[in-house]
């Protein structure tokens, strides 16, 4: 049997990248932390909110790379001196990716009571309407 991907299928002709896009959505194997939220806030626009409690203004990065929406954070280990007789609050790192459909553009963020808040907005589809003239060979 063989295996019908995309880029094959003789209907589907230009979505090679489509399928890249699964593919790398796939393995991007998060580990759940931080946890977060995904809203539809309207017809075009969602809201991404993580838990981010802990991390400051200047431990937060938010970059798109790549239609890649990707949030990072960075706590530096102030633990120097310090005795913990427990310690559950991790002073860790993290890495989270969203990929972004083309025409999504990412608005602003806002950080509120340890939720960092990201707007995205979806721009709507120009309709197209292309006649193509038929040469005489």
């Amino acid at each position: 049997m063989t295996k019908l991907t995309l880029g094959t299928h003789p209907f589907l002709l230009g979505f090679e990248e489509l399928e890249r896009l699964v593919e790398r959505t796939a393995k991007s194997g998060n580990d759940g932390y931080p946890p977060y939220n995904i809203e539809q806030s309207s017809a075009t626009s969602y809201r991404i909110t993580l838990a981010v409690a802990g991390f400051g203004d200047d431990e937060l990065a938010i970059t798109v790379e790549n239609n890649q929406l990707v949030i990072r954070g960075r706590q530096s280990d102030d633990s120097e001196g310090r005795v913990f007789l427990h310690r559950g609050i991790a002073a860790r790192q993290f890495q989270r990716s969203f990929v972004l459909a083309e025409g999504v553009v990412v608005g602003e963020a806002i950080m509120e009571n340890g939720l960092l808040h990201v707007d995205l907005t979806r721009a709507a589809p120009d309709s197209v309407v292309q006649t193509i003239n038929i040469k005489k060979g």
